[in-house]
């Protein structure tokens, strides 16, 4: 059924302001971050009765505090490659806002796949999932880069858009086969898969292996 004249002029409104995504993403991803803290519980004193119990019981945590340290990664590199985008995105429409949207749904819901693969940490399944919202983030967040270009709300010279388009999209499937492996790897070992993983975001987070193009 075609659109009325009346659909069509609020599609072509609505969803204009690039500041209010942008805004509403660093309150998600603000939240996320917090609510990934709330899964490690300090230990209850009653259950404390020597300085070996306490001790004792923080290892006990180490699975929580792993996989807090993995996420809070994940969300900080995702932010990043989000704000990356919108460094150079001046123009939006409310398909955009929409895939924004989906991507800000994935990044909610990380605090949970956290939680459940510090609670089964034992189990590929839960290796599984939490790769599965890693998946989702980095394919939401290609299709959009993908959608601004293609609709020309990416503001830079064609040289150069070339050059930023392909570093953009190249960063997100490199990233997303290198999880995929450091996922796979939980069929040999539940750590060295998450080991695998966290040594993959220390690259992207700190560009240990990303060439600087400075002249010797």
């Amino acid at each position: 059924m075609p659109e009325t004249d009346n659909q069509k002029t609020y599609n072509q409104i609505a969803g204009q302001k690039v500041q209010r995504i942008e805004a509403i993403s660093d309150g998600v991803f603000a939240i996320a971050l917090t609510l990934l803290v709330l899964d490690i519980k300090v230990p209850v004193a009653d259950a404390i009765h020597s300085e070996a119990d306490l001790i004792k019981t923080f290892c006990g945590l180490t699975p929580r505090l792993l996989t807090y340290f993995l996420s809070f990664m994940t969300l900080g590199i995702f932010w990043t490659g989000q704000t990356v985008q919108y460094s150079y995105i001046e123009k939006s429409d409310r398909h955009l806002n929409w895939l924004s949207l989906f991507f800000l749904l994935f990044v909610s819901i990380l605090p949970f796949t956290t939680a459940f693969l510090s609670e089964h940490i034992e189990y590929k399944f839960s290796v599984g999932l939490y790769w599965a919202n890693i998946f989702a983030l980095g394919v939401t967040l290609y299709i959009h880069w993908v959608y601004a270009e293609r609709h020309g709300y990416v503001t830079l010279p064609p040289a150069e858009n070339e050059v930023v388009s392909k570093a953009v999209k190249k960063r997100i499937v490199v990233a997303q086969t290198l999880y995929a492996i450091g996922a796979a790897c939980c069929f040999i070992s539940i750590y060295l898969s998450i080991t695998v993983i966290i040594l993959i975001q220390l690259n992207y987070a700190l560009g240990l292996f990303t060439k600087t193009g400075r002249k010797k």
